[in-house]
């Protein structure tokens, strides 16, 4: 590892903490990410978060991610979480069950192995975090 990615990995254990230290389970490796996908039950939910390292993930999308994921009634099964730009190849891995354009932060929702719903950047980036809360609540309740 060279120094510039011994930094990044540095700056963005703390980020990645954000979520890990809220019951979000880490998946850094490709081989993780399928063998998490095999083993999902069909009918359990996935709210998968595609972490980053832009401000919009530090002010919008971790805070809301966590808020509603613990106060919302309905919850999914399962948190889990991808870091893109740190674990290129666990989040190349999870975009590939997701299959739609690439985008971080983002989340997305899954019934087994079938994406229920994406949320990209572009629903998240310089909206109110109170709207964005909303929108995954209301994932969750359609879904959960």
């Amino acid at each position: 590892m060279n120094a510039y990615e011994a930094y990044m990995k540095e700056l963005a254990q703390g980020m990645r903490s954000e979520l890990t230290q809220n019951d979000f389970e880490s998946l850094e490796s490709a081989d993780s990410v399928n063998d998490y996908m095999k083993n999902v039950g069909k009918d359990e939910t996935t709210f998968v978060v595609i972490n980053s390292t832009c401000g919009c993930a530090a002010g919008l999308a971790r805070p809301a991610a966590v808020a509603v994921a613990e106060q919302n009634d309905k919850k999914p099964d399962h948190k889990v979480t991808v870091f893109a730009g740190q674990d290129k190849e666990a989040t190349q891995a999870m975009r590939e069950f997701i299959q739609q354009v690439p985008s971080s932060p983002s989340y997305a929702l899954f019934k087994g192995t079938e994406l229920k719903h994406f949320m990209p950047r572009e629903y998240i980036e310089g909206r109110d975090i109170q709207d964005i809360c909303m929108d995954i609540k209301d994932m969750f309740d359609e879904n959960c």
